[in-house]
């Protein structure tokens, strides 16, 4: 007799924009992944990726059970009891004979897709009680946090451009057509750009390379790498100086302007011009059309954070948005009301509670910037790092100057990684604890429902039974926390209600207890986790609405348009308009990163459909700067940094402004001792191998992997 097929609806959580699906499942194989055309939000659109949460499922490569390096280098399986008692005892040792920071713990960006990883990630880690903790937010969004702690109150206070109902919308460093929206969650986001121009609308995109979103905008404004402060500052300045200001009803909840047009006076269009490469007039044109718009939301994302001014830049880029009136309400830059709220049951965010140990980079939020997790490795003394818990992170591959990192990790003690491959990172781990793959779980996306350009709300039943002998990430993280016992007793009883409540309890009592939920009044209409599995394919709460000041989180209910915090960042970019001409030495060109569709950071290339194809890791260049190094088109060159030496094909194209290259991140699969067939095959170069760990955001300590100073040779 023939096995029926079962139709699976779940939301994809393989990046932000978390499309709705329809995954029918036959003998608890994937038969066929398609896009959900009832679901309220994504309306049927997928992704390439989507497809990948099969071969995810099947891949060879993909660790089903607890392994243990030998000293040969070999790798054998080994209990689940086994793997986590020798992880426990080992960490437990490292901390008895050299402190509780002697363990360092690094984040993937994938523990932000997984809601065990999510709910369950954040009191083990306060448990553990070490200062050594890193993660992936601090070679990307951090300076989006910073910025809202100090301004609204909260660093998840992350405002997001209400793109279906603007009339102008201004994205600096951002490709959402390749990225599917980032810190905007905004499944077929070519569609509502589309329906912006329909409507009359203008898309300007400011970036050094003509991006797939660049390609569909009315306008695209090139810029040198590094200097979209200085661009912000003299928009400002236009807008202030001419008096094109109108923050309405802003103006009663926040803080006066006087100061930020003080500090705005210094930075004119003409003093900034020649260090952005924007003319003045073009400059001033920018900020007048900006501030003349009905409606209008500047949103800025990795090409203008993972820089030397990221902080200032997601600053003034709140500060342009509430000048003009354009925060907080339908058409400009808005705040989400989630199912879940995280803002209600999360910490604010703090700045330089305390610092590293070799080079005074500061803590936020109670992390490192991961530009100093080698050194901390490296150096000795008291307080060095000797041992490492990594979960779902390959950071040899992403955060910079790899290769530092890829010499201090056989230094440890000891290494454990939570990860379900055996990747450049993991391969240096003394165990390796792998979780269930993403459609054997339960899903519900408690981060992207609060950067989402809709409130909805979508619970995801696992799609496909896990193996008996299986542990999810969330089980492999509690049954450590249980034997390592940290923690003061009301946290080890909360952590027991946790394990016995599970992912689904813990949910439920989110979804009763947020905005819009039902309570514990069994007669009240609201959210639960019950409305939620009868609704397959999910709800929709509605456009996003103004709730401020409501929903600040200042001591005041106000917002803080110039924290002293970020102003006092301002001398260093005023000394950047000073400062001198690359050094022949150091690189005459500056690097940027890019991304493609079918890709998403290191994880995804032993996936065969996602790197089928001509190699997308390649190095794109401007032709006049090929013509002056005699370089040619498809040859093999040599990208040259600080740090390092990667070799690329060279791709030439005039959607790159001369002086600058492109090198995608996520590649460089050739290092011995990984275990991904596919990605082998068609390895690429690791840009971060290049990046200069030492290059970082003095504000915030977030990596400066944009702008990085190379030279490009022959090889």
């Amino acid at each position: 007799m023939a096995a029926s097929t079962q139709t699976h609806f779940r939301a994809c959580n393989l990046c932000e924009a978390i499309c709705g699906l329809e995954v029918e499942v036959r003998d608890n194989r994937v038969v066929s992944i398609r896009g959900d055309e009832h679901d309220p939000f994504s309306r049927g659109y997928i992704c390439p990726k989507a497809m990948a949460l099969g071969d995810i499922q099947d891949d060879p490569d993909r660790l089903r059970r607890p392994v243990r390096r030998t000293r040969g280098g070999d790798w054998i399986e080994i209990s689940w009891s086994e793997a986590l008692d020798e992880t426990a005892d080992r960490i437990r040792a490292t901390r008895a004979q050299h402190g509780a920071d002697a363990l360092a713990i690094y984040l993937g960006n994938p523990n932000v897709h997984s809601l065990g990883a999510m709910l369950y990630g954040p009191p083990f880690l306060r448990s553990i009680r070490t200062r050594n903790r890193f993660s992936a937010t601090s070679v990307d969004q951090l300076p989006h946090h910073v910025a809202a702690r100090f301004m609204f109150g909260h660093q998840l206070l992350l405002p997001v451009p209400d793109v279906d109902r603007t009339d102008f919308l201004l994205m600096l460093g951002a490709n959402p057509i390749a990225s599917n929206g980032s810190l905007m969650t905004a499944p077929g986001i070519r569609r509502r750009l589309a329906a912006l121009e329909r409507r009359g609308g203008r898309l300007v995109v400011v970036d050094p390379r003509r991006s797939e979103t660049a390609e569909v905008a009315q306008r695209h404004i090139y810029i040198r790498p590094g200097t979209d402060a200085l661009l912000l500052m003299a928009m400002l300045q236009v807008i202030l100086a001419e008096g094109l200001e109108r923050p309405g009803r802003l103006e009663t909840i926040t803080t006066p302007l006087d100061e930020v047009r003080r500090l705005s006076q210094p930075f004119t269009p003409e003093r900034v011009a020649v260090a952005t490469g924007i003319a003045a007039v073009d400059i001033a044109s920018l900020a007048r059309d900006f501030a003349g718009a009905t409606t209008a939301a500047c949103y800025g994302r990795v090409g203008v954070s993972t820089q030397r001014f990221g902080g200032l830049c997601q600053w003034l880029i709140n500060v342009l948005n509430i000048v003009t009136g354009n925060l907080d309400r339908p058409g400009g830059s808005m705040f989400t009301n989630p199912a879940v709220d995280a803002v209600a049951r999360s910490g604010r965010g703090q700045l330089g509670r305390w610092h590293s140990r070799v080079r005074g980079l500061p803590e936020f939020g109670g992390e490192l910037p991961a530009a100093a997790l080698a050194e901390e490795i490296l150096e000795p003394g008291d307080g060095q790092v000797r041992a490492l818990l990594t979960i779902a992170g390959n950071p040899v591959l992403s955060t910079p100057n790899g290769g530092q990192l890829e010499t201090a990790l056989p230094q440890l003690d000891f290494m454990a990684s939570i990860d379900f491959y055996l990747n450049e990172t993991t391969r240096h781990a003394d165990i390796i604890l792998p979780p269930t793959a993403p459609l054997e779980r339960d899903h519900y996306d408690v981060v992207f429902h609060l950067l989402a350009v809709e409130n909805s709300a979508k619970f995801s039943p696992a799609a496909l039974a896990p193996p008996a002998d299986a542990l999810h990430d969330w089980q492999i993280v509690a049954e450590l926390h249980r034997r390592l016992g940290a923690g003061p007793i009301h946290q080890r009883a909360l952590h027991a209600f946790s394990r016995w409540a599970g992912p689904r309890g813990l949910l439920d009592l989110g979804l009763r207890f947020g905005p819009h939920g039902a309570g514990l009044n069994p007669f009240r209409r609201g959210l639960s986790l019950r409305r939620l599995e009868r609704s397959r394919h999910g709800v929709h709460l509605g456009a996003l609405e103004p709730c401020l000041p409501a929903r600040l989180r200042t001591s005041d209910r106000r917002i803080q348009l110039a924290p002293a915090e970020l102003t006092a960042d301002l001398p260093r970019l005023r000394a950047s308009l000073e400062a001198p001409p690359l050094e022949p030495v150091a690189g005459d060109l500056l690097l940027i990163g890019r991304r493609h569709l079918r890709s998403n950071n290191s994880w995804m290339h032993n996936l065969p459909r996602l790197v089928r194809g001509r190699s997308r890791c390649t190095l794109l260049m401007h032709p006049e700067d090929a013509g002056a190094r005699a370089l040619r088109n498809g040859q093999s060159v040599a990208l040259i940094s600080r740090v390092g030496r990667v070799v690329a094909p060279l791709e030439l194209s005039d959607r790159i402004m001369p002086g600058v290259v492109s090198l995608p991140h996520g590649w460089g699969h050739h290092r011995a001792g990984a275990r991904l067939t596919t990605a082998a095959q068609h390895a690429g170069a690791s840009a971060n191998d290049v990046t200069d760990d030492l290059v970082v955001d003095a504000l915030c300590g977030t990596a400066a992997v944009n702008g990085v100073p190379v030279r490009v040779e022959a090889a």
